[in-house]
């Protein structure tokens, strides 16, 4: 899919969290903000894992990690979008998934049941081309 104009920066809000994210900054990296009423997160380069699919890019994040437990990790589904030439804010709803991978310090073959659940979230708010 080719873009004329795509964004680099989203700001956006749900009901119970916000994420801020940039595919590049000052230095070049992408960064991402996550809060969620009880903390706030803030990740940089390598911490932010983008894959492209059918759907968009996949922006993730580990927000906990724990040998006994497993992890917990954000994703920010970016849907492709173009930004008007004038540089005016773009209006943008999207899903942000919250997955918890149940694990044991044995590894996943260890737990019984359900390795992943989800807790899905949209948000709403500003995609924008920021020039560095």
């Amino acid at each position: 899919m080719s873009l004329v104009n795509e964004p680099n920066s989203f700001e956006l809000k749900g009901k119970s969290i916000s994420v801020s994210y940039a595919t590049t900054s000052f230095t070049g990296e992408p960064t991402l903000t996550y809060t969620d009423g009880a903390a706030t997160r803030s990740f940089r380069g390598q911490e932010i894992r983008q894959e492209a699919c059918a759907i968009g890019r996949l922006v993730t994040v580990t927000l906990k990690q724990d040998a006994d437990l497993g992890e917990t990790t954000l994703t920010l589904l970016v849907p492709a979008t173009n930004v008007g030439m004038d540089g005016a804010d773009t209006p943008l709803t999207t899903t942000v998934i919250v997955t918890t991978h149940r694990s044991s310090i044995g590894g996943p073959a260890l737990v019984k049941g359900v390795l992943q659940t989800y807790r899905v979230e949209e948000v709403s708010g500003i995609a924008r081309k920021v020039h560095f």
